[in-house]
């Protein structure tokens, strides 16, 4: 990125940064591709300055419907929200200051988001996991008419090949999300 991106009315959206999702000897959903991407979305960061939102994704302490099968085949998750694996991880925690952070049971933040950036905005996606809540979110917003842009390489995939098979995926729904 060249210019501050935030200065044109776009949102970096930092999905998931959390100790849980960073490194693969942390927990089961640990990515092998993070400790790369994380240099580069503290970048970003800063980049887009105040127009930048965190999210967290916590378990739900009552678990409906199909997190329920979830739960029961990752019982490991099934934290409480203070929990210390749930934390923005150390390189971007002190970011959070100053940043709007979304905390959600759900994998797609996009019914949290719109509340802090509107209903129809430009969004930059990061975080982890591509393949999952980067995915998520992506498609939910872009549904509701956001203009989304994924960076691909401020994102992590549980493995490289999900993670190309997540941004091919995405690419699909062009003009509505693009993959950068």
């Amino acid at each position: 990125m060249t210019t501050p991106a935030g200065s044109h009315g776009e949102w970096l959206v930092v999905i998931d940064a959390q100790v849980i999702f960073a490194d693969p000897q942390t927990s089961q959903w640990g990515s092998p591709m993070w400790a790369a991407a994380v240099p580069r979305i503290r970048t970003a960061v800063e980049e887009y300055a105040e127009r930048v939102v965190f999210t967290r994704f916590v378990a739900d302490p009552a678990p409906q419907g199909s997190w329920v099968d979830y739960y029961r085949e990752w019982p490991f998750a099934q934290l409480p929200d203070a929990d210390p694996l749930y934390s923005i991880v150390p390189e971007l925690a002190p970011y959070t200051k100053d940043a709007s952070v979304v905390t959600a049971p759900t994998f797609g933040k996009w019914s949290a988001l719109r509340e802090i950036v509107g209903n129809t905005p430009r969004l930059t996606l990061a975080g982890v996991s591509t393949d999952c809540c980067v995915l998520s979110t992506a498609l939910g917003a872009a549904d509701a008419g956001a203009t989304v842009t994924v960076a691909a390489g401020l994102c992590a995939g549980s493995t490289p090949e999900d993670h190309s098979r997540a941004l091919s995926a995405m690419a699909l729904y062009g003009p509505q999300v693009t993959v950068v």
